[in-house]
């Protein structure tokens, strides 16, 4: 799956918003959405020009670069068909807006 984008209704306005994948924070991935509850299965992360840098100050730890980028970006990791029959793809960008999309999966 690859994300391009996202859309954020700005009640104030009355507008909806589209932005870019510079806009996104992160995105995470239910790849059995079961529509009760949603349960990371994959998370990704954009927007961050160092991205290593503050995880590694914050963790207080060293990063395996390697590891850190296969959740860098704007395409998934391959995942099987869900059982349910659908999955949920939720976005945060850098303010804190939170949109989330269920896809049927046939």
């Amino acid at each position: 799956m690859t994300i391009y984008g996202f859309d954020v209704f700005h009640p104030q306005s009355g507008e909806v918003r589209s932005s870019n994948t510079n806009e996104i924070a992160c995105w995470f991935i239910d790849t059995d959405y079961n529509e009760e509850s949603f349960f990371v299965r994959h998370a990704y992360f954009l927007g961050a020009s160092a991205p290593y840098k503050s995880l590694k100050t914050t963790l207080k730890a060293e990063i395996d670069e390697e590891a850190w980028e296969s959740l860098y970006g704007n395409t998934s990791r391959p995942f099987d068909r869900p059982s349910t029959g659908r999955i949920a793809v939720k976005v945060i960008n850098h303010l804190g807006d939170e949109v989330m999309k269920v896809f049927s999966v046939s």
